[in-house]
């Protein structure tokens, strides 16, 4: 498959009128359209915290394309759409036709005919999103769920949303991200909005071999040791490890990891007494953090869970809301 840039990313995915009609990613947004993201979610969520049901997308129609698996992400997005009574298709990619030769166009129009209103996409490709995006018909609307290292921008929206729900103002924080930046798509998607949405200051924690090539493009400050990158945090994003990366030379062991840049209760005490923590999961439990910080009063790892199905309601909706204008535009 033949990954196609020629789209800038912000252009592709808004119509004349800059409503979203796909999300592929935080990057080139406006501070104003990632706050609609966030208003739209926050609608959704009930006083105790429970999510509410909106018939928004009743008679729509959508289809989970998991090219790479992702439990967590994909059971999300059907409660998400459930919740606004859409139709609900999971595409097994591993047995359809297009592990058979069937080339990915072909697919994308079969799917279309099948009266699809919205591909959700999850790719190890950097890039597929994108390029999905600009083989569709203007029917369609297509969601990152993840592509490879470049984006995971629905994960970075309820990153977002739990920052705003437990820690206030975006200019008075400072948010430190501990772990695998250079591989992670969740972090870059949470640098383009923390940075769009005013933060502070946002900082980096890695060692050299996982620190990010381009740092000084995306306006970070980096750290080698954690305490230092620590200090007087006000939120704390410990990312995922990826098992390739603990049997690669980029990284001597996960106990020596674990040793320097895991999260433990003395290490977070070097942040501000109530800074939150956060992790966008799976955890490995001795690797990143420490299970006295994931189970702590300062750990909002469940609600970032919580958060994602609202998140990802009010992205579901506002597409298929920017489709409808491109669609009466045409």
């Amino acid at each position: 498959m033949h990954l196609s840039h020629a789209h800038t990313p912000s252009r592709l995915q808004l119509n004349s009128q800059g409503r979203l009609r796909h999300f592929l990613t935080t990057e080139g947004l406006s501070k104003e359209q990632l706050t609609e993201i966030l208003d739209f979610a926050e609608s959704f969520l009930a006083p105790d915290g429970s999510i509410t049901n909106q018939p928004l997308l009743a008679g729509r129609t959508v289809m989970n394309l998991f090219f790479e698996a992702s439990t967590r992400t994909l059971t999300t997005f059907a409660v998400a759409a459930k919740r606004l009574s859409a139709d609900v298709v999971n595409i097994d990619i591993a047995k359809s036709s297009n592990s058979k030769g069937e080339t990915l166009r072909d697919m994308l129009w079969n799917l279309e005919a099948m009266t699809a209103d919205t591909f959700v996409v999850r790719h190890s490709q950097s890039g597929a999103a994108h390029f999905i995006a600009s083989q569709v018909t203007p029917k369609v609307a297509v969601i990152n769920a993840g592509d490879g290292r470049h984006n995971h921008p629905t994960q970075g929206m309820l990153d977002m949303l739990t920052i705003r729900r437990h820690a206030g103002d975006f200019s008075q924080l400072t948010v430190a991200i501990i772990g695998d930046v250079r591989h992670s798509r969740v972090a870059r998607s949470e640098i383009y909005a923390l940075q769009t949405l005013g933060a502070k200051e946002i900082r980096v924690i890695a060692p050299r071999t996982l620190q990010p090539k381009d740092f000084q493009q995306l306006g970070i400050k980096l750290y080698e040791r954690l305490e230092q990158g620590l200090e007087g945090a006000d939120v704390v994003i410990a990312l995922r490890i990826q098992n390739e990366r603990m049997e690669s030379p980029l990284l001597a062991s996960p106990e020596e990891f674990y040793a320097l840049y895991g999260l433990t209760p003395q290490k977070l005490a070097y942040a501000k007494p109530n800074a939150i923590v956060m992790h966008p999961g799976p955890i490995n439990r001795g690797v990143e953090i420490a299970s006295e910080v994931a189970d702590g009063h300062q750990s909002l790892i469940l609600k970032q869970v919580n958060y994602g199905i609202a998140v990802r309601m009010a992205v579901l909706a506002l597409t298929m809301q920017g489709q409808l204008t491109t669609r009466k535009e045409g």
